[in-house]
């Protein structure tokens, strides 16, 4: 109950936030219909690029919108003002909280995401649904996969961004590791082209790397990319299994940020 409360909390949080709520959907339509133009163009150039046509690449670039502030693929959510009260010596008073540092900041972000899934992801796929012919399927059962498929890449990106946070323990500011991880974000998850548009190795290794995890994956189960039960199945698992080793990295740098803190007497 506590952590629930402490997800109401976030999403709370952020309902405040009309006005700022209200640019970002504006902003994410906009750069949307200049993604998805650019894509026509590049798609009537290469049909099947990537092995979409050119309906399932533009729903790629209108979902993925859908995602971009819940899933932080440009920045935000929670690890810039964990930073900060690192900085201060306020994250003292985190630590006598009765409730685990890691779980506490994770309700929180689920609690972001969770109204910037809606607040800020609907308006820009209705937008792009009716301007454009997009591939969104009728089946409610892959929209309920679809749905489990981003909540485990929403743990992903937290779990990734709790370990930028936690790295103020020693660097003390952490503008650096941000700007790099956002780049990484960008463009390891699929956000600018989809991860099976990279030929040879190189296209092997992204689709590897956790930052697929949190939007590569949940299009491809959204489109039914994946063979029957077995292949969702074990794109679920590949999400799941990355969440599992960055939280668990995670909670090994809290442990020892911990002790950091203790030794340092603040």
């Amino acid at each position: 109950m506590l952590y629930l409360a402490v997800a109401a909390g976030g999403l709370r949080r952020y309902a405040t936030y009309g006005t700022a709520t209200a640019a970002g959907v504006f902003t994410n339509t906009v750069f949307g219909f200049i993604l998805a133009y650019t894509y026509v163009a590049l798609w009537q150039e290469r049909p099947g690029l990537g092995g979409y046509d050119q309906a399932q690449a533009l729903t790629f670039v209108w979902v993925s919108q859908a995602m971009l502030a819940a899933a932080a693929l440009i920045g935000g959510g929670f690890q810039e003002e964990l930073q900060e009260r690192i900085r201060t010596g306020d994250i003292a008073v985190d630590l006598y909280r009765p409730a685990d540092l890691q779980m506490w900041w994770l309700a929180a972000d689920l609690g972001r995401a969770s109204f910037q899934l809606v607040a800020r992801g609907a308006v820009p796929l209705v937008a792009g649904a009716l301007a454009f012919e997009l591939a969104l399927p009728a089946d409610p059962l892959r929209w309920l996969l679809f749905l489990g498929s981003v909540l485990l890449g929403l743990v992903v990106s937290f779990a990734l961004r709790y370990l930028l946070g936690l790295a103020a323990f020693w660097l003390m500011d952490g503008s650096g590791v941000n700007l790099m991880a956002t780049v990484a974000s960008i463009f390891f998850s699929g956000m600018l082209l989809p991860l099976t548009v990279f030929p040879g190795g190189f296209g092997e290794l992204v689709r590897l790397l956790p930052w697929s995890a949190m939007l590569q994956v949940p299009m491809d189960v959204l489109l039914g990319r994946h063979a029957g039960a077995a292949g969702v199945a074990r794109a679920l698992a590949f999400q799941a299994g990355w969440a599992f080793v960055l939280l668990a990295v995670g909670r090994m740098v809290q442990s020892a940020a911990t002790r950091k803190v203790v030794v340092q007497g603040g």
